[in-house]
């Protein structure tokens, strides 16, 4: 069978998980860290930072959760100025209420191993994965790069409601979330009582320093923008992590392939559709596509092998996976051996 007509019959097996599947989340309320405000931890726009708390119960009354979203980065002044008028820049923009689902569902039929820990979701709002702590602020366009000052008083807000006694805890997140929760890997393990079984999981958080179709380093060029050194790439920051960590990534990720990294915005027009629709793409850019996840693989591969590391990593198309009910635990999930990802995920570290 080819490339295509493989990856043809996993869209069909995933469109049909769809439709036997309909597991809706459930809406949690925001919550504000006003007293951030003080400490200078702020959003682009220096309005609050914020997260949604689900309260756990029963046997995870002690555990927590704290899961951070994506959003890509923004890279100078004129695409911060824009992002802080949306939800990835300013909590004046956020929902007051979101799903949880996947990962954070609160049902043990989708979500058996944290359906009742203590669940957070940490709005994403400085831009840059948690990392920015520069002091001054520009009053032409009042942008703050707080982010790391925003990730420490998010975790003392939880640590006063109830995390400082955390019998297990872990930090996850997806896209920018997953290379968060890589960043700050160790740093939320120290956080912690000592005796807490602390892990640390990347979805889809894992970007390669890879060329695009022209040949060109384009996520280097706007990684450097962020940050000039490449700690931004997960493969130059993963082997010096000593917590357990867990990732989870489509060797096909759908976001670094046909969306940013190796087919950036402005590329070659006639990878429109294949950007649309995989099923649409050729057998030359399937061959390209191939040679993407081959890198990706070097990439995990050149890490080594540990203890304190698990890899759940598919030829999924996808992106995101802990936060998709369909793709996390569903009778239609990716399996590896005899495990989907959330049973991978709890029995590996």
């Amino acid at each position: 069978m080819g490339n295509r007509s493989k990856l043809r019959l996993w869209c069909s097996a995933f469109a049909c998980a769809l439709a036997v599947l309909e597991a809706d989340g459930y809406f949690v309320d925001i919550t504000y860290v006003e007293s951030a405000v003080a400490k200078g931890a702020v959003c682009l726009d220096g309005s609050p930072p914020a997260y949604h708390l689900a309260r756990g119960s029963g046997s995870g009354a002690s555990s927590w959760l704290v899961h951070f979203e994506g959003g890509g980065w923004c890279n100078n002044v004129t695409t911060c100025l824009q992002r802080s008028h949306t939800r990835l820049g300013s909590s004046k923009e956020m929902a007051k209420q979101v799903a949880f689902s996947g990962i954070l569902s609160n049902a043990p039929e989708y979500n058996p191993d944290f359906y009742n820990w203590n669940k957070v979701r940490v709005r994403y709002c400085d831009g840059s994965s948690f990392t920015g702590n520069k002091e001054e602020v520009d009053p032409r366009t009042n942008l703050h790069y707080r982010g790391a000052r925003v990730w420490q008083a998010v975790m003392e807000d939880l640590l006063a409601k109830g995390m400082n006694k955390a019998e297990n805890a872990l930090i996850s997140g997806c896209s920018a979330g997953g290379l968060t929760s890589i960043l700050h890997c160790d740093r939320f393990h120290r956080l912690l009582p000592a005796a807490a079984n602390v892990k640390c999981l990347s979805d889809a958080g894992f970007f390669i320093n890879v060329k695009d179709i022209a040949g060109v380093n384009h996520a280097a060029a706007f990684f450097s923008d962020v940050v000039k050194t490449h700690c931004l790439f997960p493969q130059n920051e993963v082997k010096q992590i000593q917590t357990p960590l867990f990732i989870l990534n489509a060797a096909y990720d759908s976001w670094q392939q046909v969306r940013n990294i190796l087919v950036p915005g402005g590329s070659d027009p006639r990878w429109r559709s294949c950007k649309h629709d995989i099923k649409q793409c050729s057998a030359k850019q399937l061959k390209i596509l191939q040679g993407f996840r081959d890198h990706f693989l070097e990439a995990i591969e050149a890490q080594g092998d540990s203890p304190t590391r698990g890899l759940f990593i598919n030829s999924c198309f996808a992106h995101c996976q802990s936060e998709i009910q369909e793709i996390w635990f569903a009778p239609g999930s990716p399996v590896l051996g005899d495990k989907v990802n959330t049973l991978a995920l709890f029995s590996c570290l």
